[in-house]
């Protein structure tokens, strides 16, 4: 490795360690993931229609600003919150959410299959479900590798790879719909040294489109079986009394007889 690139990984590593997820996110390279994840979420969510959604994790940034739901809920331990609770028991009623997003939730929750039966358990049948995570087969979990015997955020997390993902979600009825990576940089935590491989993102879309960073994963609830019966606005409430064949057919030949015998 060349020493200039072996420098800036040194002082990378000998960076000052962030004790919280929110606190990272402050720094130069947090602010280059916000950045990338903040453009994703108000893309897809604008496209996301009902009456209740909800973020799960990290409520000081809204990444439901761009939502059409209006009723909007930020969920998380502690901060400015709609809502301060354990996001592996949620204070809400059963099928009563239309979308949950989660912005790296699952990597520092102590048991994320449980945070995803909650949410399976909030949200409508045909509910959308919007989930962003940290990528452990990416330049970001070879950093986590080398970096999490010296704790800190984002390092000390639990990546998830994409697949598992998958299968706990097929497992709970969700359907995959969508998704994207960001964020295939090095995680360098200086601002020129993420300029100057700023070009790394659009080759990585094109190139190496499954060694992104960040990866985001789109989902909805299926309910096999389940069928939606409305009621028939357009049929009238009560019929109109009507008689039946054999009752017309005696008026018409009681009016045939006395056309034809009026003085009858």
């Amino acid at each position: 490795m060349p020493d200039k690139y072996q420098n800036a990984f040194e002082q990378d590593s000998m960076a000052q360690m962030c004790t919280s997820l929110d606190e990272w996110l402050a720094t130069p390279l947090g602010q280059h993931l916000l950045a990338r994840e903040s453009a994703y979420f108000d893309s897809v969510v604008a496209n996301v229609f009902g009456f209740n959604a909800v973020q799960i994790g990290h409520p000081e940034f809204d990444l439901l600003r761009n939502c059409r739901i209006p009723q909007r809920y930020r969920v998380g331990y502690d901060g400015t919150v709609a809502l301060r609770a354990d996001v592996e028991l949620l204070p809400f009623a059963s099928q009563s959410m239309d979308l949950v997003v989660i912005p790296h939730t699952l990597e520092f929750a102590a048991h994320p299959h449980q945070v995803l039966r909650e949410v399976e358990r909030i949200l409508m049948p045909e509910g959308h479900l919007i989930i962003s995570g940290f990528n452990p087969r990416s330049l970001w979990g070879a950093s986590r590798w080398l970096k999490q015997r010296e704790g800190g955020f984002p390092w000390c997390g639990r990546f998830i790879t994409l697949p598992r993902l998958k299968d706990w979600l097929s497992l709970l009825g969700f359907e995959t719909q969508g998704g994207r990576m960001c964020c295939y940089t090095p995680p360098f935590s200086q601002t020129k040294w993420l300029q100057r491989f700023a070009f790394m993102e659009a080759a990585g879309d094109r190139w190496w489109a499954m060694g992104g960073g960040v990866y985001f994963i789109e989902a909805v609830k299926r309910v096999q079986g389940m069928r939606l019966i409305m009621p028939n606005w357009r049929e009238p409430a009560v019929k109109s009394a009507a008689l039946t064949p054999a009752a017309r057919n005696v008026v018409n030949l009681n009016q045939y007889r006395k056309l034809k015998h009026p003085n009858e």
